[in-house]
């Protein structure tokens, strides 16, 4: 788990182009038609949806409704497993990260992901940051201790640790350690945070802190949230797309699609008849 946070080289660079929606929106993540297969159970099936720049875009649906799949295949985390293929096309800045030539290691740093399970390093708190960043080829124990200090203040938590860096990041309480995981992402300086139900088992306090923090991080990043837990999609998100059986069965604005849905299955799901 997390290993696609630190797999990353120098290699070939992305295009970057303008995109716009049909509303005239730029537009930084575009799905076309996309499906996804494990040999021969379908997870997705001919997904559309746009993800503007610097917003936060929820999705939401119950178990098995292809949520993760989506975020998985967005850094091709899928592309390890046997038997697995897609159809369509997923476009970053108008190009196509399943394209011939696409460097997938900086794919993945430019799109960080955060698990809904907190995974710290057997290292220190600095450590669990700073190594993604030497990686990449960062020596200066200046600018290492800049990216650190700055990714644990975005994730609202230097005041907490920053007396205690060298300690084992593992001493961390469980919303710490989320935050911290959060933090690591934001060391590679990506430009888009997938995070898988972060907030998944946390007690209302640390659930707060981050999303708090989410709200102050799409000024810089855009932010693709997977919740299970429909008004933390509506506390947060700018829009949000609801998950059927693989199928994206709506997508707008959060507070039209929590109160006036298109599909009378999202209203059944928002108030709670199924999932």
């Amino acid at each position: 788990m997390g290993l696609g946070l630190w797999l990353w080289d120098f290699g070939v660079e992305f295009t970057v182009a303008l995109v716009t929606d049909t509303q005239g929106q730029t537009v930084k993540i575009s799905a076309r038609d996309f499906s996804f297969s494990y040999g021969t159970e379908t997870a997705l099936r001919q997904i559309n949806l746009d993800i503007r720049p610097h917003e936060i875009f929820t999705i939401i649906g119950p178990a098995r409704s292809g949520k993760t799949t989506f975020l998985r295949c967005l850094n091709r985390m899928n592309d390890a497993i046997p038997h697995a293929r897609h159809d369509g096309r997923i476009l970053l800045d108008g190009t196509d990260l399943f394209g011939k030539g696409v460097d997938v290691s900086e794919l993945r740093r430019r799109l960080g992901m955060v698990f809904a399970m907190p995974v710290a390093l057997p290292k220190s708190i600095f450590n669990n940051l700073a190594l993604g960043p030497r990686m990449r080829g960062i020596r200066s124990k200046r600018r290492l201790s800049v990216l650190v200090e700055e990714s644990l203040k975005a994730a609202y938590l230097w005041d907490e640790v920053k007396d205690r860096l060298h300690e084992s990041a593992r001493n961390l309480s469980g919303g710490q350690q989320q935050r911290l995981c959060l933090a690591r992402a934001m060391a590679l300086e990506p430009e888009v945070l997938l995070l898988d139900e972060p907030c998944s088992g946390l007690d209302p306090i640390s659930t707060r802190k981050i999303e708090e923090a989410l709200v102050e991080l799409k000024s810089r990043y855009t932010i693709i949230l997977v919740t299970n837990v429909t008004a933390q999609a509506a506390r947060v998100g700018d829009r949000t797309a609801f998950f059927l059986m693989g199928e994206m069965i709506e997508c707008g604005a959060t507070e039209k699609l929590f109160t006036k849905p298109d599909d009378p299955r999202t209203s059944d799901y928002i108030t709670g008849k199924f999932g």
